[in-house]
């Protein structure tokens, strides 16, 4: 009888025992696990902050904006006919489905490579250089459904536009953008194409002299995309240029570099010069939009809108969605080229895309005859008058005329020509 009563002692202090370790170890589960009232989850992605908005606006500016908005909030539609004429124009001026790419059938060895028209400049083709030229062109006889252009413009930012890239079939990108660290919700990762400017290589990483691993590193990011460059468009940047591509070849890099062919460049110049553009030089975004619909059933445009407002809620953008580095505006006439592409919105040639793709909302104009127009217009001009103006008093006399003056040249230049 006593060794029963002490063996259930026993069990009873062993039940005691664990008891109080379970209790401990809940108690320090319920510590850590909330804290001021909240549960401790696992930290997302940081976001990347976006600054204030603010709203100064030049003078006409708003007015040329809402004209616009007029136009691009008509019903949109693909007119077949409009695009077909439209492509095979292209087509039988420019042939970027032959020209577009240097390749080892129509650059041969000794074959001259005019890079300057005017001086008669030319480069030659040494076996070197024939390695590094495509046995066979990307393009010849392959066409897409969809693509997607996406230009650097500040409307990206806080788009959610990125899923709708990505969807396209094929994307064509300008100028080796950044994709990570957060812009991905609103640019999307896909990558078809990229173009690199001559000038970023001596920005950014040195004219390629030294240290080649951080542009090696950025190539990644593209996957195994066709790296577009221009070696032949101006001379000073020849050398450096066929440097990068030899970096690429020589560290086995995932992209593909292929070389512009000048004289595809000079036919396509010579199109849009002939469709009223005046342009010298055109912009990188508007050749691949050129390209694109040579090579695309649909053309899709995100990233192009070249002014300092946004068109819904008028608040300032970035020069670019990753920087706020202002353009060469000796070199290109963007609000120009802008009209252009508004032009082959409206005759349902291609599509502009201008706002937020975010599910469910607006971006700012019927579609096929049916989707309602935008929501997020209703309230917006309500919404930030009083802030404007006084974000407009403060901001009087700080460097802001420069930038107005500069706008109001340019609506009133667009005023004139869209009346």
């Amino acid at each position: 009888m006593r060794r029963t009563s002490g063996r259930m002692k026993g069990q009873i202090f062993s039940l005691l025992v664990t008891s109080l370790f379970l209790g401990s170890l809940l108690t320090n589960v319920i510590w850590y696990s909330f804290q001021d009232g909240n549960v401790i989850r696992r930290s997302p992605t940081p976001q990347r902050r976006r600054a204030p908005r603010t709203y100064e606006i030049c003078k006409g500016c708003k007015e040329l904006i809402e004209k616009i908005m007029q136009r691009y909030n008509e019903t949109w539609q693909k007119q077949e006919n409009n695009y077909k004429k439209f492509r095979l124009k292209l087509k039988s001026r420019c042939n970027g489905f032959d020209n577009a790419i240097l390749t080892q059938a129509n650059a041969p060895v000794g074959f001259n490579i005019v890079t300057d028209r005017k001086k008669k400049k030319t480069v030659q083709v040494t076996r070197e250089l024939f390695s590094l030229l495509a046995k066979e062109h990307p393009f010849l006889n392959k066409t897409w459904d969809t693509c997607a252009i996406v230009g650097n413009g500040g409307i990206l930012e806080d788009s959610r536009c990125g899923k709708k890239i990505d969807s396209a079939q094929f994307v064509i990108r300008c100028n080796l953008p950044p994709l990570e660290d957060g812009y991905e919700k609103d640019v999307g990762t896909k990558t078809s194409l990229v173009t690199a400017n001559p000038s970023i290589f001596e920005e950014r990483y040195g004219s390629l002299m030294r240290l080649r691993r951080p542009f090696m590193e950025k190539q990644r990011t593209y996957g195994n995309a066709l790296l577009l460059l221009s070696p032949f468009h101006a001379s000073r940047y020849t050398a450096i240029t066929l440097r990068a591509a030899y970096t690429i070849n020589d560290f086995g890099g995932p992209t593909r570099p292929a070389l512009l062919n000048p004289d595809y460049h000079h036919n396509v110049t010579n199109f849009w010069h002939k469709q009223s553009l005046k342009e010298a030089r055109l912009s990188t975004g508007l050749l691949m939009v050129s390209l694109a619909l040579e090579l695309c059933d649909n053309v899709h445009l995100y990233g192009f809108w070249p002014f300092n407002n946004h068109p819904h809620g008028l608040h300032n953008l970035k020069h670019h969605y990753y920087d706020n580095r202002p353009p060469k505006t000796r070199y290109h006439a963007m609000p120009d080229e802008f009209e252009l592409l508004l032009q082959l919105h409206s005759r349902g040639v291609l599509k502009l895309h201008l706002g937020d793709c975010r599910a469910g909302k607006q971006t700012g104009r019927k579609e096929d005859g049916g989707e309602e127009k935008r929501e997020r217009k209703i309230g917006r001009e309500e919404q930030g008058e009083e802030e404007k103006r006084v974000m407009q008093k403060k901001r009087e006399g700080r460097g802001g005329e420069e930038k107005r003056q500069k706008g109001r040249k340019q609506a009133k230049k667009l005023m004139i020509k869209m009346d």
